[in-house]
């Protein structure tokens, strides 16, 4: 449950940070002036592209220029987002801009200088360490998962085989993705391990502006779970989402053709869907559209949602790179203008609640307290010993009467109750109930009890009746029970007679059988069955002999169907294959591949290997198959 749910949890703002790389060529501008110019640690100026005599000011959390380092970045922005994990907050780290502006340099670094991710994921497990350790009140573990969105498929870059994902919610509105693999990572050479194999996944590609170019979405998704080990045993559960986005492409200046060109698309597509999710954001409009792509709908947290959200801008000094600049940093504007809620994600173990222990007069009702005490005044007044102390069952409820009870029942109900206690559940209604909603409920088990008892009462009163009139009239019972043991009229029951079947043999094959009578081709047989009727009066069951027809192939004609669908299966395309009934397109194929990766078909049972056919489902595709074959018919495909 959401910490807080009765108030509204306090807004937190997007935080933007823009950074400037330098100059790819290494110059500092002597042949080309930046269109980019920082004014402080927090603003900047950009050349206005209508008018060359003014400049466009904005205005951010804060900007890094062209010297600033990567420690610069983590520490002014990201590193103070990582203590929110530890109190069961999300948070998340975007890098947005235009291709080859450095936005994965940003992220990932080199081995020299490291970038967010791997700085980030330091410090979290040092921090992990520290607060799990033996002594402290909470135990925690951290788990790691890293996919890709690419052409509008998420992609699990931890294991590429297992396709494409699909994105859920569940019913407290967080965004989940079923089947993601979790890795558990202790040190930071576990992450190393399972990071950089999994970033060799990542689909890159060669453009004009960049030799390595993102062609996919990154998101690499970081949990920190707690476990309080002390009473109440609480849970708590923070993300942090670490996005690489791809860049916006310009077509005409990358080169893009064929499969880089379609990549490029849905790039765009997406991070056109990602401004459209901002401005409605700011707008304050009833739908935003998450829905519409891949992207939007994982930074659902991320933007409008529960999650401290940092958005890093990457920008290029280049003139050529004017327009791309221009649009990130308006974007970037419009960003920082949403607003994120978060809260705390903090659960109880309910299986490790307390048991509620109840005292004895608690648990008994006013009339048996004063029958209690009552009893205690005689025992102290009478010189005979004490008795026994009360068992348990005697504490159980008053709403049983424990001495008429089964022992095996009884045992069961006491069991029961312990069981119940010692999971902290709801007992019976009275044990648990207040003093005068208990005090109503006695009383209605009384009046219901008196009810029962007079219900009896007049049961035997009706027997009573009963008796004095077969006493006094021994004609009327005699005929009452003749009337009793009568039978019933018996009904003559006709069995249905079973429907004829019978199988349209093919025109060819009724001529050919037609103009060589010598030749026997059997496929309908008349076949007797006899059939057993019970008839209510006789004894003896009566045989009663019905013609049906069977089904029967000749050994020939067997022999000769599977001969040509074996050939078929190894000699024809799948084309032929989709003329036999039961083989569909997609069979077809399988066959035609596993024929290329195991040889010919020795048999027509070998079949079962590449569909997975039954023996009764074998039968009735030979039998399917063979007639049409043999008479030179094919039938068409299921």
């Amino acid at each position: 449950s959401k910490v807080g749910s009765g108030r509204r949890p306090p807004p937190a703002r997007v935080r933007v940070a823009v950074r400037l790389r330098p100059f790819v060529d290494g110059t500092s501008g002597t042949s080309e002036p930046p269109c980019v110019r920082g004014i402080d640690s927090c603003s900047l100026e950009v050349a206005n592209w209508r008018n060359y005599q003014e400049t466009l000011k904005y205005q951010f959390d804060a900007f890094y220029g062209e010297r600033s380092s990567q420690q610069d970045i983590y520490a002014g922005s990201v590193q103070p987002i990582l203590r929110h994990l530890l109190e069961g907050q999300n948070a998340s780290v975007l890098a947005y801009g235009p291709t080859g502006a450095g936005k994965t340099h940003t992220m990932l670094g080199s081995p020299e200088q490291p970038g967010v991710i791997p700085r980030a994921l330091m410090d979290l497990l040092q921090m992990t360490r520290e607060e799990g350790a033996e002594g402290r009140p909470w135990a925690l573990s951290v788990t790691m998962s890293y996919l890709e969105i690419y052409q509008e498929k998420v992609l699990d870059l931890l294991d590429p085989a297992s396709g494409d994902l699909v994105i859920r919610e569940d019913c407290r509105g967080n965004i989940l993705i079923p089947g993601l693999t979790q890795k558990p990572i202790t040190s930071f050479a576990d992450f190393e391990r399972h990071f950089l194999p999994a970033s060799g996944n990542r689909t890159v590609g060669a453009t004009r502006l960049n030799q390595r170019s993102s062609r996919s979405h990154a998101v690499l998704l970081v949990k920190v779970d707690q476990r309080e080990r002390l009473a109440p045993f609480r849970q708590r559960e923070g993300k942090l989402y670490l996005i690489d986005l791809a860049g916006s492409e310009d077509n005409r200046r990358t080169g893009n053709q064929g499969l880089r060109l379609k990549e490029s698309g849905a790039i765009n597509t997406s991070l056109f869907v990602l401004g459209k999710v901002v401005d409605a954001l700011n707008q304050g409009l009833p739908r935003v559209p998450y829905r519409d792509s891949k992207l939007t709908r994982l930074l659902q947290d991320s933007l409008g949602g529960s999650a401290h959200s940092i958005l890093i801008a990457n920008i290029a000094p280049e003139r050529r790179f004017y327009l791309d600049t221009v649009s990130a940093l308006n974007f970037a504007a419009r960003s920082k203008e949403v607003i994120n809620r978060p809260f705390t994600n903090e659960s109880l173990q309910l299986h490790v609640l307390a048991p509620v222990k109840l005292s004895q007069k608690e648990l008994l009702g006013p009339s048996e307290v004063k029958k209690a005490q009552g009893s205690e005044e005689e025992e102290i007044g009478s010189p005979e010993p004490t008795a026994a102390p009360v068992s348990a069952s005697q504490k159980l409820s008053p709403l049983q009467k424990l001495s008429s009870m089964d022992p095996a029942m009884l045992e069961r109900l006491l069991s029961l109750d312990r069981l119940l206690g010692s999971q902290g559940t709801q007992g019976t209604p009275l044990l648990n109930t207040p003093r005068r909603e208990r005090m109503v409920l006695i009383k209605t088990v009384e009046e219901k009890e008196l009810e029962i008892e007079r219900l009896k009462m007049k049961q035997k009163e009706l027997e009573a009746k009963v008796l004095a009139q077969e006493a006094s009239d021994p004609k009327e019972k005699e005929n009452f029970s003749l009337t009793m043991l009568r039978p019933l009229p018996r009904r003559t029951v006709t069995a249905a007679k079973p429907l004829k079947k019978a199988v349209v043999m093919p025109l060819q094959l009724i001529q050919e059988q037609a103009a060589s009578p010598s030749t026997e081709i059997h496929i309908l047989k008349k076949k007797g069955r006899k059939r057993k009727l019970e008839s209510l009066d006789a004894s003896e069951p009566e045989e009663k002999a019905e013609d049906c027809w069977e089904l029967q192939i000749s050994p020939e004609l067997l022999a000769h169907g599977r001969q040509k669908i074996l050939d078929l299966l190894n000699e024809g395309s799948a084309r032929d294959l989709r003329t036999l009934q039961r083989i569909g397109q997609k069979k077809a194929q399988l066959i035609v591949g596993w024929r290329e990766l195991h040889g010919p078909f020795t048999q027509v049972e070998d079949l079962e290997r590449v569909e997975g056919i039954s023996g009764k489902q074998m039968e009735s595709f030979l039998k399917a198959n063979i007639l049409g074959l043999a008479a030179g018919q094919r039938c068409g495909p299921s």
